[in-house]
Order: C-alpha cells, then sequence, then structure tokens
C-alpha cells in the first residue's frame, strides 16, 4: 500500500517549493531508489501544467552528484566535462528539483580528493547557473531527500524510523503542510527584520570565539523554497570580515568524507588555520579547490525543532534548531555574497549550552534561542 505522506511531500514540492505554474519546464534529478516520489512529482507537474523532464539515474551513476561510478572510472577529459542536460536544463528551464536518494552514502570516501576537486570545478558553472538564476527569480530550484536504507543506517535508525523522521521534519504528515511552512516564514521574518542594517555579529560558546559583519548583507528567510525540509535564516558575511576561531561539534561532510573535529582559524576573513581529529589531508586539500574556497560564502542559524539530531545528512544537519552553521566557498548572490569557489562546504556548530550571539553590542540569541527585544 502506497503511504499516503509520499503524495504530500510531492505537494509540497511542487506547490510550496517549486510553485509550478502551466509551461514550468520543470527537471527531476533523482535515482531509481526515489521511485514513488518521482513518479508523484511526475503527476502532480502535469496537473499543474509543468512540463515533467525526469533524469533518473541507478544509484552511484548521477553524474552532477559526483557519485562514485562517475568519480571512479573517469579520466581527466571526463572529469573535466560539463554533463549536457544538465547545463542545458539549469540554463534554460524554470525549475529543477533534486531528489537525494543515495543506497551507498560511503561509496566516494575513499576517492582521490583531487578527482572530487577536478569535478568539482568542472561543474562549477552549473552551479554558477543556479546560483545566479535563482537569485534572478528565474530557476525555482529545490533540493530533498527521498528516506533509503542508506541513509537510515547514516542515522543510526531502522528504515520506518528514518522515514517517519523525514516526512516529520517536512511536514508531510499533516492535514496542511503549506500552512505550517507559511506561518514559519512569519516567525523567522521577525529575527530577520530585527537584523536589518546591522552590523557586527559576535558568537561565543564552548567551540566558538568568532566575528564577522553582516553590513549591507540580506538575511533570507528559509522556508522550504530551495530546501526541504528547511528551517534556517541565512546570509553572506562581508568576505574580509570573519576574525576568530570556531571548532565545528559535528563532522563536516564533503563528497562522501567525513571530516571530524574539524577547527578553523580566520584572520581576516580568509582560514589561515585548519586542522581536523579526523580526515585532515582532505579538509586541506578541499580549501584549494580554488581563490574563493578558503572564505565564507553563507552564515545561518538553524531553527527546524524537529530536527532534534545529527544523522549524518547536510539537508537536515544544517537545519538542527539551536545550531549555526557557515558555509566556506561560494555564497548565494541573493544575500549580497560575492564569493565565488567550486565548493559549498557546511560545517556545523551546537549553541544550545553557554553561548550567545551579540549583533552590534546587543543580545540576540542566547543557548539556542532567539532573545531579541527581551527585556
Amino acid at each position: 500500500m502506497a503511504d499516503p505522506r509520499v503524495a504530500k511531500f510531492a505537494k509540497i514540492l511542487v506547490e510550496h517549493s517549486a510553485r509550478i505554474v502551466p509551461g514550468d519546464r520543470v527537471l527531476i534529478e533523482a535515482t531509481t531508489a526515489a521511485e514513488p516520489l518521482v513518479r508523484e512529482l511526475y503527476i502532480q507537474i502535469l496537473e499543474k501544467g509543468g512540463h515533467p523532464e525526469p533524469l533518473v539515474a541507478l544509484p552511484g551513476m548521477l553524474p552532477f552528484s559526483q557519485d562514485e561510478f562517475h568519480l571512479t572510472y573517469a579520466k581527466d577529459a571526463q572529469l573535466d566535462f560539463i554533463p549536457t542536460f544538465y547545463k542545458i536544463a539549469y540554463d534554460q528551464f524554470e525549475s529543477r528539483i533534486r531528489i537525494h536518494s543515495a543506497t551507498n552514502t560511503h561509496g566516494t570516501t575513499n576517492i582521490d580528493p583531487a578527482k572530487v576537486q577536478r569535478r568539482g570545478r568542472a561543474l562549477s558553472p552549473i552551479t554558477e547557473s543556479q546560483m545566479r538564476r535563482g537569485a534572478e527569480g528565474k530557476f525555482k530550484w529545490v533540493t530533498t531527500l527521498y528516506p533509503t536504507d542508506a541513509y537510515a543506517q547514516d542515522a543510526s535508525m531502522s528504515l520506518k524510523e528514518y522515514e517517519d523522521f523525514v516526512f516529520g521534519a517536512v511536514h508531510a504528515q499533516e492535514d496542511d503542510p503549506i500552512t505550517y511552512w507559511k506561518n514559519t516564514a512569519v516567525d523567522q521574518q521577525k529575527a530577520i527584520d530585527w537584523l536589518a542594517g546591522r552590523h557586527q555579529v559576535v558568537l561565543r560558546g564552548p567551540n566558538v570565539d568568532l566575528t564577522l559583519s553582516v553590513l549591507d548583507r540580506k538575511f533570507m528567510n528559509s522556508v522550504g523554497l530551495f530546501n526541504m525540509p528547511d528551517g534556517e535564516i541565512f546570509t553572506g558575511p562581508v568576505e574580509d570580515s570573519a576574525n576568530g576561531w570556531v571548532k565545528f561539534t559535528y563532522p563536516a561532510i564533503y563528497g562522501g568524507v567525513a571530516v571530524e573535529g574539524a577547527e578553523l582559524t580566520f584572520n581576516r576573513g580568509r582560514v589561515d588555520r585548519a586542522n581536523a581529529e579526523k580526515n585532515q589531508d582532505y579538509l586541506l586539500k578541499m580549501l584549494e579547490s580554488d581563490a574563493g574556497s578558503r572564505y565564507l560564502g553563507e552564515f545561518a542559524i538553524g531553527t527546524n525543532t524537529d530536527i532534534n539530531r545529527f544523522t549524518g545528512n547536510i539537508l537536515f544537519d544544517e537545519k538542527i534548531g539551536g545550531t549555526f552553521h557557515m558555509a566556506l566557498g561560494a555564497g548565494y548572490p541573493e544575500t549580497g555574497s560575492h564569493n565565488k569557489s567550486a565548493i559549498h562546504w557546511d560545517m556545523i556548530c551546537d549553541m544550545r549550552t553557554d553561548s550567545d550571539i551579540l549583533v552590534d553590542g546587543e543580545l540576540f540569541y542566547k543557548n539556542g534561542e532567539f532573545v531579541f527585544g527581551e527585556k
């Protein structure tokens, strides 16, 4: 019997996230493991008058996702090749729905980091199109995940437990999930309005002592238009403003490799010292990807309290209520960020104990909760 939450999930993606209207060309990226959701999306996009274009691959064979088959067997010329159909879609289509649906999340763990880096550079024009056209409102892209055994195992859950977790995080179990996300947008906007026109952000806690500037930068209200699940406010910090250090409390996963105990020290915006307890060499290699990879493209605060545990998947983990995350590399132009890079690597730090954020000297956030405006 089909899970009714899958149809509700598709409805959230089609009507709330991608906002499909008649005539929209919609690229659907997925593996065959996400078949139930792909089928529902196909039907509902057609019902909205859109044109679904599924690009569905076997697990491990999605060339844009830096999956194991391509990275394992591709020679240099193939690593440098820009995927034809992806390039056309990202340059021309009105929408893209990407469904992470891996059946092995560790397939690239032992791949040479240089190959990952090289492939990332080749794909960067596609990422640039996504960022630029998304900021212009011309490309309605959203990234999500369909529960598989692999993700469940990473999260130390059974598949059923993980399905409940995923559908709960996107609120597909509710009668009217779209209203939930609209109400969340109203709540988060209060914090964004308070931040408008402010300058210096100071983060303090057991794992962070960092300052950065958000002067003339825009905070975005992230409620399911680009990621689902969602729940964060984010901006692109002034590129040369970060000073201090942060030790990330959760593994920083990129390209299937988990860097544990990553600690970065910033000087005038640039990472000038980096170490890690595990996979430090990989961290250092990724930091040499290009001129922008040692600078921050994003600073964000996670707000989704339904995501209350680390699962090993950044799509969920960066939204954990009571955390902040920063991304090395490419920034989102709509925030005012000018940083460009082949990488966008999110790293998460818990702020729920003995931690606070001050903005222009005023207490904004304490122990995982917004406290602005309190007397």
